[in-house]
């Protein structure tokens, strides 16, 4: 007669919504808001209350979407996440940066700030009497949200700088912040780099960010080191895509749009 008692190796039930149960709240720990993550995940709060507690295990289909959001897999039902650590990290997953970057930031809703073209207008650097205006695509790729332009050929001459386009490429990664979205901006290389904060204007239009651009010199470089500066959603309008992409430069205040001219706050000091 075959026994039907488990074998004494076989892990108790308990043990094993207890090893899920921490897992989950080490990958959670840098979450600011368990709602926020429950909506993100799709899941009810009150059932993930239960996968953290060790009361329950997920479904199937709950449990690949777990292992989606944070890039884990089955394995974190049986075993210490740890020990699922890959033996290399990407920068903001690194275990030195875990709470501060990681997921929350990285992940940028469209309907925070969507992918597509967009028209930006600031002061410039070193002409206080000009103002830059230019074209940047913001597009996702790997769970990430990119920025990439060009700076206008105008800009670069006024600086003596070289006007190959591999030069006035920029790149930037955009991170998503309690109040808007950030982006750390580069020119190949990181030869030179900028900070941009950005804020929905939701006064009257929909398209519109206000927020600030800093510059990476010291301090007694001549020209400013941080201006305002507002971003405009294009939203598929092609004929302003192109017309921004011929027109990008420098301009003077007359050649700013006025409801941009008036977010910039021009007659205001930056603080």
């Amino acid at each position: 007669m075959i026994s039907s008692t488990p074998s004494e190796e076989s892990p108790d039930p308990a043990e094993l919504r207890g090893i899920f149960g921490q897992n989950l709240r080490r990958l959670t720990a840098g979450f600011p808001s368990v709602a926020g993550l429950c909506r993100d995940l799709g899941i009810n709060r009150t059932q993930f209350n239960r996968y953290l507690s060790g009361e329950s295990f997920p479904r199937p289909d709950v449990l690949h979407r777990i292992c989606q959001f944070f890039d884990v897999d089955a394995r974190v039902l049986l075993e210490p996440v740890e020990d699922l650590r890959p033996s290399s990290f990407d920068l903001l997953n690194h275990p030195a940066l875990e709470g501060f970057f990681g997921n929350t930031p990285v992940t940028v809703p469209e309907e925070a700030f969507p992918s597509g073209f967009y028209r930006f207008v600031r002061r410039s650097f070193i002409d206080d009497d000009q103002f830059v205006l230019g074209l940047v695509r913001i597009f996702r790729s790997d769970g990430y949200t990119f920025l990439r332009g060009f700076e206008p050929r105008e800009a670069m001459r006024h600086q003596g700088l070289s006007l190959r386009l591999a030069d006035r490429e920029f790149r930037g990664l955009v991170l998503r912040q309690e109040e808007g979205v950030m982006a750390i901006v580069a020119h190949r290389d990181a030869m030179s780099c900028s900070f941009n904060f950005l804020t929905p204007e939701t006064s009257f239009q929909s398209n519109l960010w206000e927020g600030y651009a800093t510059r990476t010199v010291r301090e007694k470089v001549t020209g400013r080191r941080a201006t305002r500066m507002v971003y405009e959603y294009l939203d598929g309008d092609t004929a302003t895509v192109l017309r921004t992409a011929r027109s990008s430069g420098l301009i003077r205040l007359d050649d700013v749009p006025p409801f941009h001219a008036r977010l910039l706050r021009l007659d205001e000091p930056f603080r």
